[in-house]
């Protein structure tokens, strides 16, 4: 982190935007399969309503988490093993809140995980190609959700998720274009902080936000 802050405030573009809002905060989920449920069930839903679907389904495995949720609590922490979560009934699940599509995307991720197709021991050593490729083959899980999970939980410095519309908004008003940018004109001017795109990106974020 601190050597892409670095890199980023020699960056005419980046150096007001680190003044302005300081240091990235870049963690979601401390593991991975929480944070992929998570990323799940927040699927196309408001962040209150998800949050509260999260929070029943937790409490199905006795686990107590607060909305808003403070998910750098030791309550948010918790969470159940995926060995639990295909166990547990579709109507139980259902009175959580879940769809049953999100029921099947949530029991396709634990089984993958159980039996060992997601080796998620070995994914912190893996490359961030072959950990998109074994991800996508969980139903409801896709490339831009892939690298959600590559930037705050596996905390990989060089993703730029060029397909994301709030990215593509960030470099636009950041570069002073008058259209959307390609991602070929997105890569061209990432060239100079590449390896460092994660956090560039947080930046991005919040300068789509305020345009």
């Amino acid at each position: 982190m601190e050597e892409s802050l670095e890199t980023l405030s020699r960056d005419p573009h980046f150096a007001p935007l680190i003044t302005q809002y300081g240091k990235p905060v870049l963690a979601r989920g401390k593991t991975p399969f929480q944070a992929l449920t998570r990323a799940i069930i927040f699927q196309q839903l408001s962040g209150k309503a998800a949050s509260s679907i999260y929070a029943r389904f937790v409490a199905l495995y006795g686990i107590t988490v607060r909305t808003p949720i403070d998910w750098e609590s030791h309550a948010a922490r918790r969470f159940p093993m995926p060995r639990d979560v295909l166990m547990t009934r579709d109507d139980l699940l259902r009175t959580a809140g879940l769809s049953m599509q999100k029921i099947r995307y949530i029991k396709d991720l634990a089984q993958k995980f159980d039996d060992g197709t997601i080796p998620h021991r070995r994914l912190h050593r893996m490359t961030n190609e072959d950990i998109i490729d074994i991800l996508t083959d969980v139903h409801g899980i896709g490339v831009w959700t892939v690298q959600m999970f590559l930037i705050f939980t596996l905390h990989r410095l060089d993703v730029l998720p060029v397909d994301d519309l709030g990215i593509r908004k960030g470099f636009r008003a950041l570069y002073g274009m008058k259209t959307l940018p390609s991602k070929r004109t997105m890569e061209r001017l990432a060239r100079p902080w590449r390896e460092h795109a994660s956090v560039a990106s947080w930046y991005l974020w919040r300068v789509a936000d305020k345009a």
